[in-house]
């Protein structure tokens, strides 16, 4: 189960002629030609979604293997770009399905706004490979008007999946609780580059599988679809959660 050994938004290697990229699409640091938000699947027949931020920090969900319904996990890690390639030697797979967080590498070509293939490689070196494309919802402006209002979904953590609420404000505040007795309370920003979110998220302890850790990441929000998604981590990359929510 690679991509339960893997992720959610990602690459084939600089082999791939068709993910090739000139002089022009790379950058010493940053995300450069890899910028954006990707869709795609993994050779393991998992279906993928994320983003790489201009700063190259980059996270992905990915889908259990045959059901695109789901969240199966997630990976996050900082990379660098240089002339139509993209690596990262910090990624992290917090895989959903039992498996645990893993370490892995990432090495990928990315051709600007167009696509991105590449492959993982975990420290048990069991690999995955993936091809995704660009989607131009990257392109909008965010803003917390667009997201404001009460969302319904599903909340995953290693603890398990629980149906949730959040609610978002105008002007940026999270509050939110799930099945199991869970609150939690946050906020939102959007990001200066990119339709993204930094988004902060603390538990309220008790029944809270992530105690009263504070978790940072990031949420998109797809405006046909009402369908906000986020994915955030704690300060020290052990724990974290997803959420997929519809707003009402």
């Amino acid at each position: 189960m690679s991509i339960g050994k893997v992720i959610c938004f990602i690459i084939i290697a600089a082999s791939m002629s068709a993910c090739g990229g000139g002089g022009g699409d790379g950058s010493s640091d940053g995300s450069g030609a890899a910028e954006g938000l990707w869709r795609g699947t993994t050779n393991t027949n998992r279906i993928l979604a994320g983003v790489i931020l201009d700063d190259g920090t980059y996270w992905f969900i990915y889908s259990p293997v045959g059901n695109s319904a789901v969240s199966a996990g997630f990976i996050q890690g900082n990379g660098t770009s240089s002339y139509g390639t993209f690596s990262s030697s910090n990624g992290k797979d917090f895989n959903l399905e039992g498996l645990g967080v893993t370490n892995f590498t990432l090495a990928s070509a990315a051709k600007a706004k167009n696509s991105l293939g590449g492959t993982l490689t975990y420290s048990s070196s069991d690999t995955t490979t993936f091809i995704s494309s660009y989607d131009t919802n990257y392109d909008l402006t965010p803003s917390l008007s667009a997201i404001a209002g009460a969302y319904s979904g599903a909340a995953v953590t290693t603890g398990g999946t629980a149906f949730a609420t959040v609610t978002f404000s105008d002007s940026g505040t999270i509050s939110g609780n799930d099945a199991g007795g869970c609150t939690f309370t946050g906020n939102a920003a959007p990001r200066a580059k990119g339709n993204v979110y930094n988004v902060s998220v603390t538990f309220g302890g008790g029944v809270c599988a992530n105690g009263t850790s504070t978790v940072k990441g990031v949420a998109y929000f797809d405006a046909d679809s009402k369908l906000i998604t986020s994915a955030a981590l704690n300060s020290d990359r052990t724990d974290g959660f997803i959420y997929v929510g519809t707003k009402q």
